[in-house]
């Protein structure tokens, strides 16, 4: 089983956020990577949902509890606080309903883990304004005509989401060429400007 430092820079910050044994759900789980390391080396009782059958496929393949699902439909079938944890990595850009998810993953764990690329980048401010195109970034790596992203955001705009859905932040981190930059004040300019993108640590107020 390889170590967190073989996972992307977002999944092994996030890893680190999780302590050993807790009950932790993983939506839009992808292959399975940081749900795997979870199980192998903190021992949580780990869950996963996914969205690509083949990533399911690929999951079960791992050892691991992953149904096949939806974020914006099946969420709401889960009860209340049955997670510890419920973790969404670079997908709420991707979801049909951000706010209702996020909402969900609220109800149905004591914090919810989201990482997210960041719209307002200095690079994609510049690409914009002098290209006058669509930008492609190493985080938003597609063309507008075949991006799975439907809600891109920034983080001031993300900051601003969780404190209407009436929930608080624990902890940012920015995330800066693939790594992590540190902990960060979410409601400054400065991350929205120079970060890449973010992982938020949020519970329900």
């Amino acid at each position: 089983m390889s170590g967190a430092s073989n996972l992307r820079a977002d999944l092994a910050a996030i890893a680190e956020m999780i302590p050993d044994g807790a009950r932790v759900l993983d939506v839009g789980c992808g292959d399975g990577a940081l749900l795997e390391y979870l199980v192998r080396t903190k021992k949580v009782d780990g869950r996963g949902i996914e969205l690509s059958q083949q990533n399911v496929n690929a999951c079960v393949a791992r050892g691991l509890a992953v149904v096949q699902g939806d974020a914006d439909s099946d969420l709401g079938e889960y009860p209340d606080q049955v997670f510890d944890f419920v973790i969404l990595s670079q997908t709420i850009q991707a979801t049909e309903k951000p706010s209702q998810v996020l909402e969900h993953m609220l109800r149905i764990g004591r914090q919810a883990v989201i990482s997210l690329p960041n719209f307002g980048h200095w690079r994609v401010r510049l690409a914009l304004l002098f290209g006058g195109r669509m930008p492609r970034t190493r985080a938003l790596g597609y063309s507008w005509y075949d991006t799975p992203n439907i809600h891109l955001c920034t983080i001031a705009d993300f900051v601003d989401l969780v404190r209407g859905n009436g929930a608080v932040i624990d902890r940012a981190l920015a995330l800066k060429d693939n790594h992590v930059a540190g902990d960060v004040r979410p409601d400054s300019w400065g991350p929205n400007f120079a970060a890449q993108g973010a992982i938020f640590l949020l519970r329900k107020n």
